[in-house]
């Protein structure tokens, strides 16, 4: 119940506060619900107008009463207390033909029931009044908002194709804020969908929404908590009070309808035999488990939640601090500026370390400003398996303190040079979801991208090893660099983009060996020697095509996969495919000629060593710490060339 009982001390601490969205926490025994019809009626229940909603105000929910029933309702018969759609709260609708149930005799007894109380309200009533005229769709066709024909209310049939600009403002104004649903072979819309909120103009209230006014809020409120009869012990506020029923749903987005917590089943197969009812497995309050929704419903809807498709994981501090956002990528966590140095001179390429290091710290040290170091943070996964029913996949407690050094630790361990196209390079961690897609591709189904993100999970919040055998993943995808798909046109910005992400990969999975995002001229290791060896053969050969005018791979690069499966012979390879490109630069560009050939003596004379030049002539295959060499000592070949080398109109980026 730790979950539970932190969400509903989110609520406690974050409603009414100064937070910037803490008006999107509901209140007790409301919902909120998309409108797209506005009706307004005097206090005495006389029609005034009624207009579809405006397209800057159809996307925004609108705050309305609700019964425990309703605001979890999924299908059958479950009206709302005082906005519903038009099934619910026209009494002429069957009238007019409506193909949908009706349910006007229970909305309407509900809603008289709450009128003839002691906590009645006049706005309540003067709807009441109108409603039981039966006058609703006629009122609502004569003022142009539904569409009738010879008296009844026309279907609209939409087209299974997506329908251009030009069609769809052809598209009557209901039936375009409308969804279509199946019926049959056919996608209809039928306009006893339509919902509709409310207003009472009169001269004693400057606020006419029903949704705005608080006083109409408070009314229903008590109204709502006088209903419940049944007694019990609350697990989560730990006293005997007034026990729910039934649970909210729409928790991820409008039309959720899975639940987190529920019991309808009367054939006694969630039990087991273990208990006769839901109440002895666990009872929640009434008002505890709306606040715990609101407040789940409130922290998945802002920014900091991550999504995919059905899954969400957030995160949260109890009193509603900003923390960092463990999916995000660095240059996110860094406020979405991307390094402007990832091209510089060479006095400064081996200060990327030094210089993200003071930017991360900087960052972390603005969040523990605000957020004590005894502070809770919450990390809750959530996912559902069928349309009903969702279940909590992963939940985690941390001290704000240990969560900052978690999320520190995360970014600076998979730091690196990524690449992320255009205005998008930076020095950091990437975010889980571009960890999957650079594993399994772009086109990765959810199923499998909502696996991977969990599996990364405890490596961030629990500082857990990475998979080894994701890297590995990783690693035969990118050295497959002819074969990598990404989007048309776009495939070497993808392949780029995923060297990026290995690289963090396998320096995060091997941090014991404290690998540096610099050139690391010292490291004399056999993958790491062959792989700046691939680098400085793909540098020349490339200047070489650069200067002949052509535009090609390199045999460098399309033969990146068997060079990591077999480097000495593919090298010998590489070696003498090189000799005429050489002869090429020889008389064009001299100076860049003898400095790379001095290189590659230099990087295979590193290989001098007993061991290694037993190692370098070994064709078995290399690991992934290869294409660190490559990526360090390609990145430095960028930086370190002299003026008189290049053309003097173009950068060396732009040259090769």
């Amino acid at each position: 119940m730790s979950w539970m009982q932190r969400l509903y001390e989110t609520y406690e601490q974050c409603a009414g506060s100064d937070l910037p969205d803490a008006g999107n926490l509901y209140p007790i025994a409301h919902t909120k619900q998309l409108a797209q019809v506005e009706i307004v009626v005097d206090p005495e229940g006389k029609f005034r107008r009624a207009s579809l909603i405006s397209k800057d105000e159809v996307n925004q929910p609108c705050l309305i009463p609700a019964t425990e029933k309703s605001a979890g309702r999924t299908s059958g018969e479950a009206p709302h207390p005082l906005c519903d759609k038009i099934q619910y709260c026209a009494g002429d609708y069957e009238a007019f033909g409506g193909s949908k149930d009706a349910y006007f005799d229970s909305y309407v007894a509900q809603l008289n029931t709450w009128c003839t109380s002691s906590m009645a309200h006049e706005k309540a009533a003067a709807i009441l009044l109108y409603v039981s005229k039966r006058t609703t769709v006629r009122d609502l066709v004569e003022a142009g908002v539904l569409v009738a024909d010879t008296g009844r209310l026309v279907v609209y049939e939409k087209s299974g194709s997506k329908a251009s600009k030009s069609e769809e403002s052809l598209v009557p104004g209901i039936f375009a804020l409308l969804t279509a649903k199946k019926d049959g072979n056919r996608m209809v819309v039928e306009q006893g969908d339509a919902f509709v909120r409310w207003r009472v103009e009169s001269a004693n209230s400057a606020v006419s929404g029903t949704w705005e006014d608080s006083s109409l809020i408070d009314s229903w409120q008590k109204f709502a908590a006088s209903q419940q009869t049944k007694i019990g012990m609350c697990l989560v506020k730990g006293e005997s009070c007034i026990l729910a029923e039934q649970h909210p749903s729409k928790l991820r987005h409008g039309a959720d309808k899975a639940k987190i917590v529920s019991s309808n089943d009367s054939a006694g197969f969630t039990f087991r035999g273990r208990f006769v009812n839901p109440d002895q497995a666990a009872g929640i309050s009434f008002d505890a488990t709306q606040k715990i929704h609101s407040a789940l419903r409130w922290l998945i809807s802002r920014k900091q939640a991550f999504r995919n498709g059905d899954q969400v994981i957030v995160s949260w501090a109890l009193r509603g601090q900003a923390i960092p956002d463990p999916w995000a990528n660095t240059m996110e966590l860094f406020g979405g500026a991307a390094d402007d140095g990832l091209d510089v001179g060479a006095d400064s390429v081996g200060d990327f370390g030094q210089s993200f290091s003071i930017r991360l710290n900087q960052a972390i040290a603005g969040y523990k400003s605000t957020l004590d170091d005894s502070e809770a943070v919450m990390v809750m996964g959530l996912d559902s398996a069928t349309p009903g029913r969702m279940a909590v996949t992963f939940y985690k407690e941390l001290k704000g303190s240990t969560f900052l050094d978690r999320i520190e630790h995360w970014h600076a361990s998979l730091s690196w040079f990524q690449d992320f196209g255009k205005k998008r390079r930076f020095v950091g961690a990437p975010a889980p979801r571009d960890i999957a897609e650079a594993a399994y591709g772009q086109r990765i189904d959810d199923k499998l991208k909502k696996a991977t993100v969990e599996r990364l999970l405890p490596c961030i919040i629990d500082r857990q090893n990475l998979p080894r055998d994701l890297v590995e993943l990783t690693v035969r995808r990118v050295v497959n660099r002819i074969g990598m798909k990404g989007k048309k046109g776009q495939e070497w910005n993808e392949w780029e983009k995923c060297l990026g992400i290995v690289c963090s990969l396998f320096k995060g999975l091997n941090h014991q060996k404290g690998y540096a995002m610099a050139l690391e001229e010292s490291r004399k290791t056999r993958d790491y020697l062959y792989g700046r060896l691939l680098a400085v053969a793909e540098h020349i050969e490339a200047r070489s095509l650069y200067v002949a005018g052509e535009n090609r791979d390199t045999m460098a690069s399309r033969l990146m996969q068997r060079f990591a499966d077999h480097p000495h012979s593919t090298w010998r390879t590489i070696e003498l495919s090189l000799k005429p490109y050489m002869s090429r630069l020889r008389s064009s560009r001299g100076a860049f000629l003898a400095s790379m050939e001095n290189l590659l003596d230099g990087i295979i004379a590193a290989f001098s060593h007993d061991d290694l030049r037993e190692a370098f002539v070994n064709d078995t295959p290399l690991s992934g710490e290869f294409l660190l060499g490559y990526h360090c000592q390609r990145q430095t070949l960028r930086s370190y060339e002299k003026p008189d080398d290049l053309d003097t109109t173009k950068t060396v980026a732009e040259e090769i």
